[in-house]
């Protein structure tokens, strides 16, 4: 099959989460309102911890970016790639994923592609928030911004992996709610995302400690931190990747076309 076929089936797949993404513009709005809650609020106790205020002066919000904002671009990226994969068991339900994944492409391409779809997407509102931040004074460096987008673009690669395993799993939309609570939440908390590691360990949380540690989520963050600076991390870009191969092999193995046919078969008539 001519490789120009998988580029065509891939932009189109991209294109049409974009048109459905644009129809559904509560989920850009719902993604910015999010962390910028946090952004202005969480502010607040970290006058307990920095001595900054919300909108600090330049010479006193060093600390507060480089250990807030970095934590809620990975929190759009989170929270996108867990609805992307509520969006693949709402297609699930409706036969339109079993459709796809019966398309002349393999399947692990098919799956890559919706991957790529949600990163897309991710990756867009992580530059609206980064704007909503130019608004709130929040200074990050210009180049930042370009330093970061690999890295968010890896990060949101592997977050859209763990949110297209879940979908393997979560067999319908009643129950996706309570699965997200046990993911979103213990992930978010659990990391560097609103407070340096150091801090933890300081602080005599060895196991928050060592679970954040361990947590993917945390070097999603960190990988970003790193690059709105122009810094490379080394070790989370390893477990990023590593974290991104191993969700991505078991989702596309949980993925079987001919299980809904299967399902149906079985049922009495």
């Amino acid at each position: 099959m001519p490789y120009t076929s998988y580029l065509r089936a891939m932009l189109a797949i991209i294109y049409r989460e974009m048109v459905k993404f644009w129809h559904q513009r509560g989920r850009l709005l719902s993604a910015l309102v999010r962390p910028a809650l946090w952004l202005v609020v969480f502010a607040a106790g970290f006058q307990n911890i920095f001595g900054v205020s919300i909108i600090p002066p330049y010479e006193t919000y060093i600390e507060y970016q480089e250990y807030v904002v970095p934590g809620l671009l990975g929190m759009v990226l989170l929270f996108n790639g867990m609805q992307s994969s509520l969006s693949l068991v709402y297609d699930r339900e409706m036969g339109l994923m079993r459709l796809l994944l019966t398309a002349p492409q393999p399947r692990w391409f098919l799956l890559f592609s919706k991957l790529m779809a949600g990163t897309v997407l991710s990756v867009l509102q992580a530059y609206a928030f980064l704007v909503l931040c130019a608004v709130f004074q929040v200074g990050i460096p210009w180049d930042g911004w370009l330093y970061a987008l690999p890295a968010m673009f890896i990060g949101g690669m592997m977050l859209g992996s763990l949110g297209l395993l879940l979908s393997v799993y979560v067999k319908q939309l009643e129950n996706f709610a309570g699965t997200m609570n046990f993911v979103i939440f213990p992930m978010f908390f659990i990391s560097t995302a609103l407070y340096p590691l150091w801090k933890l360990k300081e602080s005599g949380a060895e196991v928050v400690y060592y679970m954040a540690s361990v947590n993917p989520f945390t070097h999603v963050v960190e990988l970003i931190r790193f690059a709105l600076y122009g810094k490379f991390n080394g070790l989370s870009l390893a477990v990023v990747v590593i974290a991104t191969v191993i969700f991505f092999l078991l989702a596309v193995r949980g993925y079987n076309p001919q299980r809904g046919m299967a399902k149906m078969s079985r049922k009495p008539s």
